[in-house]
């Protein structure tokens, strides 16, 4: 199943210029409850609910992207994240475990609650006790290397306005062709905005099976920023059965000079990004 209705243009004012999600711990009577917001490093099990304004928790979602939840936990730094399904029980406390380094977190709860018009984004704050090394935000290079595997960005992020972005996968030197379907596409991707972690939506463009999306190199969506600055992408891939995660730095200005692609990508890389002026 996908949700190519719009993540949800009721919600989030359509793609060009919408408001992040996740800056809110409750929207719309909708609040994220974790039975812990202070947590130890390690794997650690990660309760909670999503209660409705009846005070009640919400047992009943209307699937996106092949899922009921979408649960994100990254560091405030940008370092650290996880995409995982939470498993949840009859009464609508749902469980994951995480991987949690020290350091103040963002745990992002991304649903469609079925009593409710469109999918939401909320967020919440973590402390994760013990010695936090914060880690420096990671240069803009359009180029994330996950051992064997290169995954190439092309495209432009645009504040206010909807772009595409292509995110080209392979592995060893040659194109990946047999990419298998996640979530409902080829690839799933979010992207934060730093020093807020604003939650984007964003859309993969066609879908598995559907007759013209081929299963790489290329994976494409559509995304907008909501305002210029510095975004975090994080891209989901799968490939021989593992699920890899690469990341890239991307920053946006209003006026997007195009003087300085050359310099930015690597030799051979035909290329539409832009990196350290001012080029999820």
């Amino acid at each position: 199943m996908s949700d190519h209705s719009g993540h949800d243009q009721a919600n989030h004012g359509g793609h060009a210029g919408a408001r992040p999600g996740g800056l809110s711990v409750s929207e719309n009577g909708y609040t994220l409850e974790l039975d812990s917001t202070i947590l130890t490093a390690g794997v650690q099990l990660v309760s909670f609910r999503v209660v409705g304004p009846d005070g009640q928790a919400m047992t009943e979602f209307v699937p996106e992207h092949d899922k009921e939840l979408h649960f994100i936990a990254v560091r405030r730094d940008t370092a650290g994240f996880q995409h995982v399904h939470p498993v949840m029980d009859e009464k609508g406390t749902w469980s994951v475990d995480l991987v949690l380094e020290p350091g103040d977190w963002r745990f992002f709860a991304d649903v469609h609650p079925a009593a409710h018009g469109g999918t939401m984004t909320l967020g919440i704050d973590v402390a994760v006790a013990g010695h936090y090394d914060p880690r420096p935000l990671p240069e803009a290079t359009g180029i994330a290397q996950i051992g064997e595997y290169t995954v190439v960005l092309d495209g432009e992020l645009l504040p206010g306005e909807t772009s595409e972005l292509t995110l080209t996968v392979s592995w060893n030197g040659r194109p990946v062709t047999d990419l298998q379907p996640y979530l409902a596409a080829y690839g799933h991707l979010v992207a934060l905005r730093v020093g807020d972690l604003g939650y984007l939506h964003v859309h993969p463009e066609g879908e598995p099976g559907d007759g013209t999306t081929a299963p790489g190199p290329g994976i494409a969506f559509l995304a907008a920023a909501p305002s210029a600055g510095a975004y975090r992408l994080y891209l989901d891939f799968q490939h021989n059965d593992v699920v890899r995660t690469a990341e890239f730095t991307v920053r946006t200005t209003a006026a997007t000079p195009r003087s300085d692609l050359a310099s930015q990508v690597a030799p051979g890389h035909r290329s539409h990004y832009h990196g350290h002026h001012a080029h999820h």
